[in-house]
Formats: structure tokens, sequence, C-alpha cells
């Protein structure tokens, strides 16, 4: 309840703060009045020009298809001492080091004619590793929308619907699957559901409201892995931009998860220095947990998540980053130790004796909670990148850490974007995770990893 109360003032005392920054919107120009801006009717007065253009020119076609190829090889540098090495490849005996070659197409289509539209994004992909050759399609959208008026937008099938105002975390993406922290722009896989967005506009204070309710459906063959299965679920996004400031209010019902409610705001206090925050509920969240001796004991509690973000853009074109994040859900410093002592031990009784009992144990903990890209309960996130240093256009270097607060391990990702070549994009990444025994980044599986990306566009 503390750190409830806690978190309830700091994002109150930062809106209200921010919101003493509003300005009225400046005042337009009235219907038949130009500026001095405006340019003249004609360059040589007394004399027509003559434009024509072709219709095809001006006239958007219905339909769109793009999309990129991407090739990504990856070498891992492994961590042979780690507990989730010992856990995922244990009984593989790998060497030091392995690589990963992933490629895939992505493609984007639509269709728009009149009210009605299509919408799909689908994965094509075709990857290489130490367990042999992996291929497969995936869609990640595929939805039809129906547009009755200017303010109105249905929309059935598979969406991501992007809640929240994070970059690398969202604690109330509710219906949304997690980002991935170590790079939150990768694509992510939607859910089925039916939709709407209500939008209006005013003069005033408030701006914009639009309502967007949610009909999620969880059942074995669909959105099967969102929660528990058999229940219809509903969430909402109630979004006001007030004074300058985006704000969202959302909640999700239902039995396939516990009930949960939040909001978000983010506001450009500057040209150049932009805020924004999360704050979410979660009722009755369940965690499971496990000594190093494999006792299991589980918890239920309500829980309460938060993010605080910054964003900055210098006179030197360098954009910082920075979001501290409070895991409601996520276990203590002693909790993941423990359940790395216990990866540990469960491991040695099967190297020894030939029994995986225990063994078999700790990989399904893994698969709950201690799976998460991010299982603790506190992290810091910077980014800092620079665009065209030294005036070498096309070049962007970027340098990213996450830290687990807690035990204070953290991961350091120096990479290069270059963008010179039409239609190409190429990405040079590499990452070092440093953390002692016991700690979130010193127990991953790989200590070290370098990747190239090479991407296509058309």
């Amino acid at each position: 309840m503390t750190r409830l109360l806690c978190a309830f003032v700091i994002l109150l005392v930062l809106f209200v703060s921010i919101s003493s920054f509003a300005e009225e919107s400046p005042s337009q120009t009235p219907a038949g009045q130009t500026t001095e801006t405006q340019a003249p009717a004609s360059s040589s007065p007394g004399k027509e020009q003559e434009y024509k253009f072709e219709p095809s020119e001006i006239e958007k076609k219905p339909y769109h298809l793009g999309g990129y190829f991407e090739f990504r090889p990856i070498l891992y540098v492994l961590d042979k001492d780690a507990a989730l090495y010992k856990l995922n490849f244990g009984q593989q005996n790998l060497g030091r080091t392995t690589e990963d070659y992933n490629s895939r197409l992505w493609l984007e289509g639509s269709y728009e004619k009149g009210i009605f539209g299509a919408f799909l994004k689908a994965n094509l992909g075709l990857d290489y590793n130490y367990q042999g050759w992996d291929y497969g399609t995936q869609i990640f959208e595929g939805y039809g929308s129906l547009k009755p008026s200017s303010s109105l937008t249905i929309d059935l099938g598979k969406r991501v619907f992007n809640w929240g105002k994070g970059y690398a975390w969202s604690p109330v993406a509710f219906v949304d699957r997690p980002k991935d922290s170590n790079d939150p722009q990768l694509p992510r896989e939607g859910y089925v559901a039916a939709t709407a967005d209500y939008i209006r506009s005013f003069n005033g204070p408030l701006k914009t409201f639009s309502l967007s309710p949610i009909l999620l459906p969880v059942y074995q063959s669909v959105n099967a892995d969102f929660g528990t299965t058999g229940y219809l679920n509903f969430a909402a996004k109630l979004y006001f931009l007030f004074y300058d400031t985006d704000i969202d209010f959302l909640f999700l019902t239902g039995k396939s998860k516990t009930n949960r409610v939040g909001f978000d705001f983010s506001r450009n206090l500057t040209t150049n220095l932009e805020v924004h925050g999360e704050f979410a509920f979660i009722k009755n969240q369940q965690t499971t947990s496990v000594d190093s001796v494999g006792n299991v004991s589980v918890a239920k509690y309500d829980a309460t998540s938060f993010l605080l973000g910054l964003r900055y853009l210098s006179a030197m074109d360098n954009t910082y980053l920075f979001e501290y994040y409070h895991n409601g859900t996520g276990y203590s410093s002693s909790q993941l130790m423990g359940f790395y002592s216990f990866t540990d031990n469960a491991f040695d009784i099967y190297e020894s004796t030939g029994k995986k009992k225990q063994f078999l144990k700790a990989e399904t903990l893994f698969r709950g909670n201690y799976g998460k890209m991010n299982p603790g309960k506190d992290y810091l996130y910077l980014r800092i990148s620079q665009d065209q240093p030294f005036d070498i256009l096309y070049l962007t270097p970027a340098l990213t850490t996450i830290m687990n607060v807690d035990d204070r391990s953290f991961s350091i990702s120096p990479e290069l974007l270059y963008t010179g070549i039409k239609n190409w994009e190429f990405r040079l990444k590499g990452s070092a995770l440093v953390g002692s025994h016991g700690t979130e980044f010193g127990e991953k599986q790989s200590a070290r990893k370098l990747e190239l990306m090479a991407r296509f566009y058309f």
C-alpha cells in the first residue's frame, strides 16, 4: 500500500507540474485573410501559368504492398557456468560459442475502398542454429476494418494495440505481448479481437477524446497463450489530449487474467524534452517462487507497476532516452538467486545420478515468470544515440544499457546503424552482460553477443 501511494503521489505531482507549462493554441487566420508569409497568386502579373495534372498522379491507390527482406547472423559467446546455460544447453554440451543465422521476409499489405479496409502483416522466416533448420510463416496482424464515419472505426481480426507510452517496457499494455527490451522496435504478434475507435475533437483545453473498447476471446484455438482459456474478456482505452498532454486510462477485465487498471501520459515540456509515464494496478497477482533447496511457495497479492521516462534531444543531435521501471509482478534479487541456486543444484544431481526430477522442476518454473525477458523488480534503461557524428552522413551510433537495480547486474550494447545505400539498412550491434554469480545478467546463458543485420526495403 505504501508503494502504491508513493507511486500515485509521484505521478500526480509530475502531471500537475507539467500541466502548468500548457499554453493556449495560437489563433488561426480568419477565412478570407492572408498572412505575410503567403505567396502571391501569380509570380508574373498579367500572365497566366497553366498547370496540368494527370488524375493517376494525385489519385490515392486503394492498395499498398511493401516490406523488407532481412538477414541477421548472430554469434553468441556462451557462459557455461551460468544457471540458464545449464538449464537450456546443459544436455547438449555446446562449446564456448554458437551461431544463429536468421532470415525473414516481412510483408505489409493493405486494401482500402470506401468504408472498407483490410490489413496484413506477415513474417516468413528461415533460421539455422545448432539444432538445425527451422522455418515457418506467421501472421502478426490480419484484420478487416469498417469506417462508417470519420469518427468511428470498427476492426475485426488479429491486431497489435500498442498500449502505453514506454519505450523499453509498457506496464499498461494489458492486451499486447511484452516488448523485447533489448530491441523494443522489433515487431510483435497481435491478438484476435473485435475493437472499435470512436474519436471526437473539441475547441478548448480538451482537444481530442477517443474511446477504444476491445472484446478479446481466449479459447483453445484462439489466443490460447493470453491466459486461462474458455472466456471472453473486455478491455478499453480512453484517450484525452488535454492541454497538449496525451493521457490514457486503460483497463482489462475477464477471467483469463485478473482484473487490472492503469493510466499513462506523455508531454513535450519543451521542443526537445519529452516526459512520459505509466501506472498499472493488477488485482490478485499470483507468483510462484522457489528457494535453493527446491521449496516452492505461491503468493497472491495486489501488484503495482509503474514507469517514468524522459527523452531529450540536444543541440548536437544527441538523443537521450531514460526510463525507470518498477515491475510489481517481478522477483526480488533474493528470489532470483534462489531459483538460480536451485537450477545449479538440480543440474549437478542430474549429471551425477541421471535423475531428472529436480531438473524438470526447474524447467517448469522457468517457463513461468522466471523465464520472462526481465523477471526482476526494478530496472533502469538508458539509450544514447548520435545522428551523423563528425558529419558522417547516414551513420547513427548508439549505446544502450539496462540495469537490474536490485542486484546491480546489467547489459551494455553499442551499435552502428548505416542507411547510406538506397533501400538498404545495416546495423552492427554487440552486447556484453555483466554480473556476479546469482544475479540476473550474470546467470544468462550467453555472456557476449555480436550481430549483423542487413535489411532491404521494397
